[in-house]
């Protein structure tokens, strides 16, 4: 092999490392959503599911399924650092198995400031995770609470019939759910409505407090 052949060689590789060095990088800052999104489509690791209200049994699959209940117990915690206390309405619900239901959490904020907090979740025993399906909950999105603010958090969800079938999960007769609030640091900035950039102050606008129901 000539210099000239052995200089390209060298090059050519040198590029094709530093290539595989950004996709590594890129990889690394896409997985943490990609595995989120793959944990909330499979309930892998305990991680509930997400629905639509359509994908709700109608009343004749509930009836097929002769009232089976399910136990749900929820749980609450809220990380170090954070100053808000948070727990659940009802400690359980029993529930019949396809059957849509709401339950609700409070949060308060015990700062002297506006806190944005946002919720991480999951299911146990982890077999339950990809049955749970929520349909509406706050931790889809940051939760911001004003200065000594107390609000309820609705979350609504059903246990897919689809737990039947399943030889590991059809035994089991008791779900927790499980949330646990974060504090974020740089909450994403709120649009504010035409409607009230166009109110001026003789006009007595003032913005009232989100219900913060997800």
């Amino acid at each position: 092999m000539t210099d000239a052949a052995l200089h390209r060689a060298k090059r050519r590789t040198g590029l094709l490392t530093a290539l595989m060095a950004v996709a590594m990088i890129g990889l690394a800052y896409a997985s943490v959503p990609l595995y989120r999104l793959f944990c909330q489509a499979t309930g892998f690791g305990g991680t509930t599911g997400r629905s639509e209200a359509a994908a709700i049994p109608d009343a004749s699959h509930l009836n097929a399924l002769g009232g089976r209940t399910i136990k749900i117990r929820f749980d609450s915690n809220v990380s170090p650092g954070m100053p808000w206390t948070f727990s659940p309405v009802n400690r359980d619900q029993k529930i019949k198995i396809g059957e849509k239901r709401l339950a609700y959490y409070t949060a308060t904020n015990l700062s002297a400031a506006p806190t944005t907090g946002r919720a991480i979740f999951n299911v146990s025993p982890d077999t339950a995770g990809q049955y749970f399906r929520k349909i509406e909950c706050f931790c889809f999105t940051e939760q911001t609470l004003a200065a000594g603010e107390t609000v309820q958090m609705p979350v609504t969800y059903f246990i897919d019939p689809a737990i039947l079938d399943d030889p590991d999960a059809k035994k089991i007769d008791e779900i927790t759910l499980s949330y646990t609030f974060f504090p974020v640091d740089n909450p994403e900035a709120k649009p504010v409505s035409a409607s009230l950039n166009a109110a001026s102050p003789a006009q007595g606008a003032k913005l009232q407090p989100s219900d913060n129901r997800g």
